[in-house]
């Protein structure tokens, strides 16, 4: 099969991601533990369905992806109380590491200059040995 002729200015989720890393100190599992003991928020933007078979982090904020930017803006009206304005250290956990990627560079976007995110996600930080709650396991 033939790869479709990109449209100009059309990017690769590649070159998203890498721009995207580009612009954010990414953190390791032991570091973003250290940065949550000290203060920052730790958010999981897994949906339930992951969180359900591979478990969850205690403490762990729960904001699936699809909400993300609405209740971390401190200018909108769907804002959570920890969004408490611009200065507000956030960690995005997502699965593996990717996605998280993209979400803390949508936050930084909206001025949230100390969002980063876990390289590896929630597998990483399991396999360091980091409180978990297990999951059940099934979705």
């Amino acid at each position: 099969m033939r790869a479709p002729t990109r449209p100009a200015g059309a990017r690769t989720i590649e070159e998203l991601l890498g721009d995207a890393r580009s612009r954010i100190g990414r953190l390791t599992p032991d570091e973003a533990a250290a940065r949550v003991a000290a203060g920052a928020l730790l958010v999981d933007t897994r949906p339930a369905t992951q969180r359900a078979r591979d478990g969850s982090v205690p403490g762990a904020l729960v904001v699936e992806r699809n909400v993300l930017e609405w209740r971390f803006d401190p200018c909108s009206h769907a804002r959570l109380p920890q969004a408490t304005g611009y200065d507000v250290e956030i960690i995005i956990l997502c699965s593996e590491g990717y996605s998280s990627s993209l979400a803390a560079d949508s936050l930084r976007a909206l001025g949230l200059a100390r969002t980063t995110d876990v390289i590896g996600g929630f597998d990483a930080w399991a396999a360091a040995g980091l409180p978990v709650v297990r999951g059940t396991g099934n979705p």
